[in-house]
């Protein structure tokens, strides 16, 4: 059984678009607000563990 791309997009395009009416306002802020707290702890992560590897080589 093959899909076709024209089947997988509508597929996703329906399940978008009956996710869209059900967000509130105050879920998409706390994503944001979320990924934004988690890419910063990554990178911070990031570079001290850089860094103590660094140190550490020495």
């Amino acid at each position: 059984m093959t899909n076709s791309n024209s089947a997988l997009a509508g597929t996703a395009g329906g399940t978008f678009l009956s996710i869209i009416p059900n967000l509130n306002s105050e879920d998409v802020v706390r994503t944001v607000i979320l990924a934004a707290l988690g890419a910063i702890v990554s990178f911070t992560i990031s570079v001290l563990l850089k860094f103590l590897i660094r140190k550490h080589k020495k």
